[in-house]
């Protein structure tokens, strides 16, 4: 607690005005929220309104170290909490001590499918994250760039596996638990408005994807795809897909879980994002 409040009382001095991009980002002062969080509001020209990044570090940093980056990717809009939090998981379950990681949950003005739409420039959920969120924490915190992992599950889970399928030199693994990873139109799900037509869709397809960079994904176990609850043949079938395309890939067919953040999953996706 005493170096997370070290860190609060550093970040309190300063008011980041950044240029992304040619763009103005303002980001606010840090404040610590009830559970201990690092909070940190943004506005940007990529989002309607104030969006936020939320971090949870170790309880112990060590000085000059660095260490690996999980953004724990919501799956619905702003700070709404319906299927839980994934952060307020990984802290009640002391993931953040048995990895240490700097732990790193944003939000979305519009329900994130982490996807530009073609024509709303408030809709732009790929390039506030590449642009905002991962160059502030390479920036502000000590993290390993070349180990930035991604989890999700649901719409998360897809845009957990479509950003390291479009980034494949920014990322190096993605999880994804009890997602839509066969979609293959918009329209489900709230996509519709995110992805905004079929051709712009067509750019995040994970399927697509998939077969298009599978030279790349052939080593390593890169993609995780573990256990269900909504869509346990999609993943069979995305299962199915990896083996065919030859993409070396870890797979849990099960357990069915509740479709949350909150149902026992993560520990497994943790895990499987820091194995070797």
């Amino acid at each position: 607690m005493a170096r997370v409040t070290l860190w609060c009382l550093t970040f309190s001095l300063l008011a980041c005005t950044c240029l992304w991009a040619d763009e103005a980002v303002v980001i606010s002062p840090t404040r610590q929220d009830g559970n201990g969080f690092l909070v940190h509001d943004v506005r940007s020209p990529y989002e309607s309104g104030v969006t936020q990044i939320r971090v949870l570090l170790p309880d112990e940093i060590k000085p000059g170290q660095k260490y690996p980056v999980v953004y724990v990717l919501p799956v619905e809009a702003g700070a709404e909490n319906h299927y839980g939090d994934g952060l307020t998981e990984i802290k009640q379950l002391g993931l953040h001590n048995r990895f240490p990681a700097i732990y790193v949950a944003p939000t979305f003005s519009h329900l994130p499918w982490y996807a530009d739409h073609p024509t709303n420039p408030e809709i732009r959920q790929e390039t506030y994250f590449l642009k905002v969120v991962v160059p502030f924490i390479d920036s502000t915190y000590p993290v390993l760039p070349e180990k930035r992992l991604l989890l999700g599950f649901s719409k998360s889970g897809w845009g957990a596996w479509s950003l390291l399928l479009r980034h494949p030199d920014l990322f190096a693994k993605a999880a994804a638990w009890d997602a839509p990873v066969m979609m293959d139109q918009p329209g489900k799900y709230g996509s519709g408005d995110i992805f905004g037509t079929k051709e712009n869709f067509q750019g995040y397809q994970v399927s697509a994807l998939l077969e298009h960079n599978a030279g790349q994904f052939q080593s390593g176990k890169r993609l995780i795809l573990v256990g269900y609850g909504n869509f346990e043949l999609e993943h069979q079938q995305a299962h199915a897909l990896l083996n065919k395309l030859q993409i070396s890939h870890e797979f849990r067919d099960g357990p069915a879980r509740r479709h949350d953040w909150h149902s026992g999953w993560v520990t497994e996706a943790i895990e499987l994002l820091f194995s070797e």
